[in-house]
Formats: structure tokens, sequence, C-alpha cells
């Protein structure tokens, strides 16, 4: 059963009221008192509904967004969703990074301070997860957007990154590729995870295997796509494919292939993941896997929106499907 905030107020022995402006900010309660009840409220996982919360926050019909960079790739479909169903609805955004680290995250606990909006969408920052963990207790809405985390406690938005995975190792088991090469993203993502678990289990299925010293770490950028190239042609280890966790590694990938003397698809298939408007132009164009970041986006404002009408958050993650998008590098 749902715990209240009368348990809450029972167990710290104080009134709701004294809880309610705990929850919210409010600058009149004793510290020590505070803190008994914010310890309650962890020990008992009390979570306000977010209808009261809205109540006693005042409603801006304004929403935040909080990002690591905008330079990210397919960032500016994940807002381009966002805004569609937000400005349908009336409501206006609030974008926050983490550009400038401890500075960037102090900003933006000001304007949480200041009620400066009602809810959130967040795509995870980095060391930023305790700071949105205590805002969502505390009766914050937050809806995480490609949990890389596989964190629990937020309604969230992902993809199916271990079948995107799969159907890359599918596809080029079906091309006739039996050497395979990954560089992976950062290996904190849940995401690389997930996309290497995939592309496993679907070799393992064809009765092939993935040389250990054939996965590469990368970080999701061109020069850590090309890096990772050269250290597996350094390995000596022969390969005729390579599995770019996203679309911008494998531009380094192509790169680093070409400055090899490996023709690509004839020596080597390439795959990347995300397709990103530059899969599109490379030469030759990427194979890639479609992650579908702008409807990610919308369906992230939608539920964070009929949150803020009273509805409850959902219990489990909203997966929307991804897909294999076939061009020259591997036909």
């Amino acid at each position: 059963m749902r715990v209240t905030i009368a348990e809450v107020a029972q167990r710290a022995q104080v009134s709701k009221a004294t809880v309610s402006r705990v929850l919210n900010g409010k600058p009149d309660v004793d510290a020590s008192t505070a803190q008994r009840v914010r310890k309650v409220i962890d020990e008992i996982g009390y979570v306000p509904s977010a209808r009261a919360v809205g109540l006693a926050r005042g409603r801006t019909r304004t929403v935040a967004m909080l990002a690591p960079s905008l330079t990210w790739p397919w960032m500016g479909e994940v807002l381009q969703g966002i805004v569609d169903e937000l400005e349908a609805d009336g409501y206006g955004l609030l974008l926050y990074t983490l550009n400038r680290g401890p500075e960037s995250l102090n900003q933006f606990a000001n304007h949480v301070s200041a009620n400066a909006f009602d809810g959130l969408l967040v795509v995870e920052p980095p060391d930023a997860l305790h700071y949105i963990s205590t805002l969502y207790r505390a009766g914050l809405p937050v809806v995480m957007i490609d949990d890389r985390g596989s964190h629990p406690e937020f309604p969230s938005v992902t993809t199916t990154n271990r079948q995107g995975g799969a159907d890359v190792a599918r596809h080029l088991v079906a091309a006739g590729r039996r050497r395979f090469a990954v560089v992976t993203g950062p290996p904190t993502f849940g995401c690389t995870q997930a996309r290497l678990d995939g592309f496993r289990l679907a070799l393992a299925e064809a009765g092939l295997t993935l040389h250990p010293d054939l996965v590469v770490d990368g970080d999701f950028t061109q020069e850590g796509g090309e890096v990772a190239v050269e250290k597996i042609i350094a390995s000596g280890i022969p390969f005729d494919a390579v599995f770019a966790q996203n679309d911008i590694s494998a531009v380094g990938v192509l790169r680093a292939l070409r400055e090899a003397g490996r023709t690509v698809p004839d020596d080597v298939s390439v795959v990347g993941f995300d397709d990103v408007p530059v899969a599109g132009h490379t030469a030759p164009r990427l194979t890639t896997i479609r992650q579908p970041a702008q409807e990610m986006g919308a369906a992230a404002a939608r539920m964070l929106l009929s949150t803020l009408e009273g509805q409850p958050m959902p219990d489990h993650p909203l997966v929307l499907p991804t897909s294999l998008i076939v061009r020259e590098s591997a036909p």
C-alpha cells in the first residue's frame, strides 16, 4: 500500500504541515527537525503524489530538462520531440546542461529552490544522480530519457539496446561475416553493456564467439573510434566486421580503416548505432540501428505532463523499438 504523509508525520513526531514544509523546501523548519523528517522519508520510501506537490509548489506550466551537453548527436531530435509535446499542451521549457560541472549544477539547484518549474526531464548527467534522486524523493516529478544506468527508481523512456545489438550481429552473420570486432561506448553507460550483450547472444545463437581482444572500450567520439581500430589492427587478429556502438565512433572507424588500406564493405563491414544524420552522409553510407530519439523525447514529455495532471507514474520503463537501417557499409 502507498505510504502516506500521515505515516511520515507520525514516525517523525511532527505535524503533516511540517512534513509538507520540509518536502517543499520551506525555510521555517528547524534544521534538526527537517533532518529527522527526511530520514523517515528515506526509511519508509515515501513519495508524495505529483498532484499534491504541484498544489504546494504552485504551478508554473514550465518543465525543465537537464542534460550533460547539447553536443550529443541525437540530442536535437530528443529536444524536438519534447518541445512538440510541451508546446501543444501550453507548457514552456527550461533547458539546463552541466557543461561547467559543479557551477552548472549549483545554478540548476537555485532554480529548483525557486520553484521555477513543475517537473523535470533528465538525460542522466554524470555525478548528479544522487541529487536528482533527492529531488524525486522530495516529490518533484522526474522522467529519465535513455536510462543509461538502468535506475529502476525513476520512471523512464528507453529503447531496445539489447535487441539492437542482436540485430547487428544477425545482419552481419547473414552477410557472411565471421570475425567480429566491437568498439563499445563508455563502460559506465547501461546501453553499452546491453548492446554488447545482445550482440554476443546473437552470435552464440549462430554458433560463433567474439574474441575478447577484439572488444575495445570507446567513448562515443570519432577519435575514440579511430584509436580503437588502430588497437584492433595492431593486435594482429583477423576481423571482417566492426560494430561501433554509436554512429560518431563509426565515422572514426571508417576513417581509420581507410587509412589502413582496408576497404568497406569489401574487406570489412561496419555497422553503427543511433542513425543520426551523419550516418546517411559517410563514404560509404553507414548501416546502423535507428534509435527513435524524437519519439523518446515526445513519449517522456507526455509521461511527465500526464503526471502533472494527476495521473500516477508508470511502474515500468516505456521501451520503444530500434530498427535496422541497411546502407552501403554493411549491405
